[in-house]
């Protein structure tokens, strides 16, 4: 059975660091490497990060239904293709995800039983810091995506599991663990000691057991945004 995992985090926040790394880790992973319509940035290549498409090409795309998942996001267009999952269930691979909080939603909605984790910053500030650091973008873009972050915070509970990414090199185990968990939990096979301790890691990041390391968090968004 193909598990697809959903991993959506504001932009800024590292998850494509993450999610490369832990690639580079666990196996049989099919990664879906998003269309758009926005232009190429810094040293991004057509096919590695996303497939660029003309606007055009892209509304052809949805007319012949071959979306799994689309979404306007400032102002371009983004979309995972349903060929990624036929070919991740060919190969008897789950199917990664790397897609944004509308994007989410609405393979939920198709998938119910999909595994969505969402990656947060440690704080605000922290946020803001990593959008300037990257110098891919403009004053008003940083803004824009700082107040995109706090609305996309607010979602965080319809997600299974919630990653503070703090620190890469834990942020990175603990993702690996939530994937191998969630491998294990549908295996038949009986599970060994450190297979127990995988899955016993991974569910230190499930939402409920959480809730308290995410309240600052929360609030370094709410007070600055004065909502």
């Amino acid at each position: 059975m193909t598990n697809v995992f959903i991993i959506s985090a504001p932009s800024g926040s590292g998850k494509s660091t993450l999610v490369e790394k832990v690639r580079q880790i666990v196996p049989g992973l099919e990664f879906s490497i998003s269309y758009t319509t926005r232009p190429p940035r810094g040293n991004e290549q057509n096919g590695r990060e996303y497939f660029f498409i003309s606007r055009e090409e892209f509304q052809e795309m949805v007319d012949r239904d071959e979306f799994l998942e689309h979404a306007d996001v400032f102002g371009n267009c983004y979309g995972t293709a349903k060929s990624f999952r036929r070919k991740a269930c060919e190969a008897d691979k789950d199917l990664l995800l790397d897609i944004d909080v509308q994007g989410a939603a609405q393979i939920k909605r198709k998938l119910p039983e999909a595994i969505s984790i969402f990656i947060l910053p440690p704080d605000r500030k922290t946020l803001e810091s990593r959008l300037r650091h990257r110098s891919l973008d403009a004053e008003d873009v940083i803004q824009r995506r700082l107040i995109t972050a706090s609305r996309e915070i607010e979602k965080y509970e319809k997600y299974d599991y919630i990653l503070i990414n703090d620190r890469l090199e834990e942020s990175v185990e603990a993702l690996t663990a939530i994937l191998l968990a969630e491998r294990l939990k549908r295996s038949e096979k009986s599970q060994s000691a450190d297979e127990a301790d995988t899955i016993a890691n991974a569910e230190r990041w499930r939402l409920n057991n959480v809730r308290d390391r995410l309240q600052p968090i929360l609030a370094s968004f709410v007070a600055t945004t004065g909502r």
